[in-house]
């Protein structure tokens, strides 16, 4: 019954994800085209030496499919990423993509020149990213941090700055980094250290719009799985 109702789900997210693309980079589907094209091609060839071709033929039917879905995950994933950054609030969209039992808060500390600072607790721990000029947002980062560590105890706090310079994380690995951090935490320890970090409150912050909403706040679009 589950699997029922997340179908139409995810049709109407390849639809959406596929307008998407078709807005930001036509040419991308050039690309999709030649990847599926490709190995249908190379299954037509091989099954003529071999004298297997229907069966080859669908072999290269099978992994162009899987080929061409890949590509249009990735495209969607770039113009998506290209599409948000430089915008205050980017590296927010993209904590709100991660995969897992995550609690993301936006705009946790925010000064006068819109460098920002953003909170997820996660088995991980708390993890801190932050987003403005290098020198002014690390004494912001330092002060949230601080602040977090009066109610964390003992729990991990990562802090990680979001950008192009050399100390930097460039958004678009912004998820795999963090994804990448141990597992620190049960999820019962998870659920404290959450109840714990309600009490320190937000500031304000207007996310960017990214390409997918799912509700009132943008998030990173899912990329569509490939066929199996």
């Amino acid at each position: 019954m589950a699997k029922n109702l997340e179908q139409p789900k995810r049709l109407e997210q390849i639809r959406r994800s596929a307008a998407f693309l078709w807005e930001k980079n036509r040419t991308a589907y050039v690309w999709i085209a030649l990847g599926f094209v490709g190995p249908v091609l190379v299954g037509l060839l091989v099954g003529s030496l071999v004298d297997h071709l229907l069966y080859a033929t669908f072999l290269g039917v099978l992994a162009g499919l899987t080929l061409a879905m890949f590509l249009f995950g990735q495209l969607v994933q770039k113009a998506a990423y290209a599409n948000i950054e430089g915008q205050a609030g980017a590296a927010a969209a993209v904590l709100e993509g991660l995969r897992g039992d995550w609690m993301v808060t936006p705009a946790v500390a925010v000064n006068k020149d819109q460098d920002v600072v953003h909170r997820a607790v996660g088995r991980a721990g708390v993890v801190l990213v932050a987003e403005g000029s290098s020198p002014r947002v690390a004494r912001l980062l330092a002060a949230e941090k601080k602040k977090v560590s009066r109610v964390a105890f003992d729990t991990p706090i990562y802090d990680l700055r979001c950008g192009d310079g050399s100390e930097e994380i460039p958004l678009n690995k912004l998820q795999s980094r963090i994804m990448k951090l141990p597992r620190n935490l049960t999820k019962g320890e998870v659920a404290e250290v959450r109840r714990r970090m309600r009490a320190l409150g937000t500031s304000s912050l207007p996310m960017p719009k990214g390409p997918l909403p799912k509700s009132a706040r943008a998030k990173m679009p899912k990329m569509p799985r490939a066929p199996r």
